[in-house]
């Protein structure tokens, strides 16, 4: 599944659980991240829900095309192994996620 949507953050996040939840239903277990521009820590929350989705169906999920401040922030959080995400650069954690900082 392409996940239609430009932000994953507190704004969005509860109404895109059921997203993919139902491609997760419907046999889809890979989640296309591709048009994610913007991301706040909900996102690794909403990712996390995702695999207990997808552990309850019996079956794993994988995240593609995972924006580089959503990456960032798994990496941040030590959630990148967990959600198979790509692990960022040392000292991208932040800068990625606070281009200033």
């Amino acid at each position: 599944m392409k996940l239609d949507a430009d932000s994953i953050t507190t704004d969005n996040a509860a109404a895109l659980i059921e997203v993919g939840a139902a491609a997760l239903r419907a046999g889809d277990t890979t989640i296309d991240l591709s048009s994610v521009q913007r991301v706040d820590s909900a996102a690794v929350a909403l990712l996390l829900q995702w695999q207990r989705e997808a552990k309850a169906a019996r079956t794993t999920v994988k995240f593609v095309n995972v924006p580089p401040a959503l990456c960032s922030l798994a990496t941040l959080y030590g959630m990148d192994e967990v959600l198979g995400t790509p692990k960022a650069a040392k000292g991208q954690a932040l800068t990625a996620i606070h281009p200033g900082a």
